[in-house]
């Protein structure tokens, strides 16, 4: 059977805040921390408002990862 391409999901466990930087870090099969760290530095170095409305628009265009996925 051929292997089902990867889904970007929000997390539903292991998450800090709403799920999308673990999601992504699941995606690219990086470590959650190092997405949270380079989210905060490039937050901090454009006075915070980009990466604000970058992460609201992934919390609203990313889906929550199936409950099934999630155990």
């Amino acid at each position: 059977m051929a292997e089902q391409p990867k889904r970007l999901y929000r997390r539903r466990k292991g998450r800090k805040l709403l799920g999308v930087l673990g999601g992504l870090a699941d995606f690219f099969g990086l470590d959650p921390s190092l997405i949270r760290i380079a989210y905060l530095v490039m937050t901090f170095f454009t006075l915070g408002i980009p990466g604000f409305v970058l992460y609201l628009l992934l919390v609203f265009i990313v889906p929550v990862e199936p409950k099934a996925q999630a155990d």
